[in-house]
């Protein structure tokens, strides 16, 4: 006896057990990804009390569209960029970055460090600014970090602007391998002077 619905179903099952072997979804994964690492944190227990102007709201930093993505852009020349193949950023440099500051602000200077999310009464500042360099040198073969701070009130008053700027040496090429040493170290020296910057900043 001919059933039209089994028919139906054993055609989508065939078809489901095809597929894989012929359709890819999205595209080929990257061999690594990156992410950066604080080389200061604030230890485990820690605790502050916000108060007296204490507290820093640090923002997710304005960066160009050639950074604001997950690829490893490389300066080839004054004006050709290309992106390192077979590797990518787990998030987008800028998001990286703000929580490496607000980790490293945090470890090393007494405010007490909120993102732009939350809400602090105590008239504490705001910390702002745009990510100018975030990748390879090919020239140079380096990793550069160059960040445009601006210290402001929580509602944007500029207070204080200064750039501040790192670079690292790659390995005897630019690859997967090479890149997310020297830009993690680049990123983190960065992050130490604009936390310097931010303590004596009152």
């Amino acid at each position: 006896m001919f059933h039209p619905k089994m028919t139906g179903i054993a055609l989508a099952l065939s078809a489901a057990v095809l597929l894989p072997g012929c359709v890819s979804f999205g595209g080929k994964p990257p061999q690594q990804l990156l992410t950066l690492d604080a080389a200061q944190k604030v230890p485990a227990g820690a605790a502050r009390v916000a108060g007296s102007g204490r507290t820093l709201i640090v923002a997710d930093p304005e960066a160009p569209k050639m950074i604001d993505n997950v690829r490893v852009p490389v300066q080839v020349g004054p004006t050709s960029v290309a992106y390192v193949t077979k590797v990518q950023w787990a998030d987008t440099p800028r998001h990286l970055f703000r929580r490496l500051l607000a980790e490293t602000i945090s470890a090393t200077t007494d405010r007490v460090v909120l993102d732009s999310g939350q809400f602090s009464g105590d008239g504490g500042q705001r910390l702002d600014g745009e990510i100018v360099a975030f990748g390879l040198d090919a020239p140079g073969n380096q990793a550069v970090v160059t960040f445009d701070a601006v210290l402001a009130t929580p509602e944007g008053v500029a207070i204080a602007r200064q750039r501040f700027t790192a670079s690292q040496p790659v390995g005897a090429k630019i690859d997967a391998a090479t890149v997310g040493a020297p830009l993690n170290a680049a990123a983190n020296k960065v992050a130490a002077e604009v936390a310097a910057w931010v303590a004596q900043a009152r």
